[in-house]
């Protein structure tokens, strides 16, 4: 049985590991450190609309990742599915195609590296230069 991601520190853990982005897509892979089952979270940012076209994306990546046949969801691996505008319009096929390829890319090692690490997003914290 397949876990769910609920705790924020495991989506941002998620979020400083290997990426992958496809069209329908960008999934996040993270090694754990122990041989458990794999787990699965989902989101969406806020930019893509209000909260009835987030949860149908949401919706929508669920379902793709349920019934996508070829899926290899490694023990050990925490995965972070996340929406994208496309998700909502695109064939339900080739969102399938997109997760699966993407999950198969993460698993080889081959992902694109994470954009920011750690808990500063992006700017200048104390530890890269900024003086005080």
């Amino acid at each position: 049985m397949i876990e769910h991601l609920k705790r924020r520190q495991d989506f941002l853990a998620a979020a400083a590991a290997l990426v992958c982005a496809r069209r329908g897509c960008v999934v996040q892979a993270r090694v754990r450190d122990d041989q458990g089952e794999p787990r699965i979270g989902f989101t969406v940012t806020r930019k893509l609309g209000n909260a009835v076209v987030r949860n149908r994306i949401k919706r929508r990546l669920r379902e793709a990742v349920r019934v996508a046949s070829g899926l290899d969801l490694r023990r050990g691996h925490d995965y972070v599915f996340i929406g994208r505008a496309a998700t909502l319009e695109q064939n339900f096929n080739d969102l399938k195609g997109d997760i699966v390829a993407a999950a198969q890319r993460l698993n080889e090692g081959k992902g694109d590296p994470p954009r920011f690490r750690g808990k500063n997003r992006g700017g200048r914290g104390r530890a890269e230069g900024r003086k005080n």
